[in-house]
């Protein structure tokens, strides 16, 4: 197959009537461009140029295909076009699993003007704290709050850390005891969400890493944080709870901190999506779009925090190359505050 840059290089010869104003046009070198003319007419068995010391002059079958390289630049200019298009306006649909957390706190105030910005694309959302088979379901893309990710099959792009507080009802502490060890956990009522692998474990690590796993008979299961901290609320057990959503009830002392010597797993908020299927524009414009928005808004919710990321939280274990910015810049909701 020919190179068409090839017969891009030909066709600029043509147009501008000599190497020398196609070389300035090109800024492609002389030599180079006589050394490329000569192959390609090699290649051909043909001569399309005649060449003197003062002029170049096309053959009636170079003028033959000249004409033909130059409907196949347009061509090509014109397929070009229309991925610059999609780039700048995409469009297509997308079927996004998130948390119910995160749909209605980080991303209801920005979502309509997303849409309104790009009105090529559909979303489907699934809020859901299922953690569901991106692949398997048919899923564009995930949004996760973990800290691990199991599945290597799966592109990831992050956007920040969350912390988890460990919280008990002054009540509840004050008839059973305040823990000073892990261990002293061990018979403690809990409460919290049903893990993946069916094994209810609290993890803690201490200053220097080291992890402790106490295992719990939970009192209450529910995959909904605020059912659970109003669980916390009445006393009904120890929990693990986001810092959003216990930050306020602490403060009040509504609410204490278990163990606040001991560290404890930081999800990592991150988007998940098929890598083998590429990043597509409607895909590239919604991970720029959640790049611009969930760290910002996340950190004045209280679901996020600042500063160094324990090595007992590093984010999941790859990240595609950074993608390039994008011009969906958004505006909250007139009644929301700027973040």
């Amino acid at each position: 197959m020919q190179d068409l840059n090839d017969l891009s290089l030909f066709a600029q010869v043509v147009q501008h009537g000599s190497f020398s104003a196609a070389s300035r046009a090109s800024g492609v070198p002389k030599s180079r461009l006589s050394r490329r003319i000569a192959q390609l007419e090699r290649d051909l068995g043909v001569q399309l140029l005649r060449r003197t010391t003062r002029q170049v002059r096309v053959t009636p079958l170079g003028e033959q295909y000249y004409a033909r390289c130059r409907d196949m630049l347009q061509a090509a200019e014109a397929a070009r076009e229309v991925i610059e298009h999609a780039r700048e306006q995409p469009g297509g649909s997308l079927r996004i699993s998130c948390p119910v957390a995160i749909a209605q706190i980080l991303l209801a105030p920005w979502i309509g003007g997303f849409m309104r910005a790009n009105p090529g694309i559909k979303l489907e959302i699934d809020a859901t704290n299922r953690r569901v088979d991106v692949i398997g379901e048919g899923y564009d893309l995930a949004l996760r709050v973990r800290d691990v990710l199991e599945d290597s099959s799966l592109a990831v792009r992050t956007f920040g850390k969350g912390e988890l507080r460990m919280v008990a009802s002054p009540a509840l502490l004050d008839s059973i005891g305040r823990p000073r060890t892990p261990q002293a956990l061990e018979g403690m009522p809990g409460v919290g969400q049903r893990p993946h692998d069916g094994k209810f474990i609290w993890t803690l690590f201490d200053k220097a890493g080291e992890s402790v796993h106490i295992q719990y008979d939970p009192k209450l299961v529910c995959d909904e944080f605020a059912l659970l901290r109003e669980a916390v609320l009445a006393g009904v057990g120890v929990a693990m709870l986001p810092g959003m959503y216990c930050r306020d009830e602490i403060a009040r002392g509504d609410m204490e901190v278990v163990l606040p010597q001991w560290d404890l797993p930081m999800g990592v908020l991150h988007a998940v999506f098929p890598s083998r299927k590429g990043v597509t524009p409607p895909l590239r414009r919604f991970l720029d779009f959640l790049a611009e928005v969930l760290p910002e808004t996340a950190r004045r919710v209280g679901m996020m925090t600042t500063g160094v990321m324990p090595m007992h939280a590093a984010p999941p274990f790859a990240a595609p190359p950074p993608l390039a910015p994008s011009s969906t810049m958004l505006s909250p909701p007139k009644d929301e505050p700027q973040p």
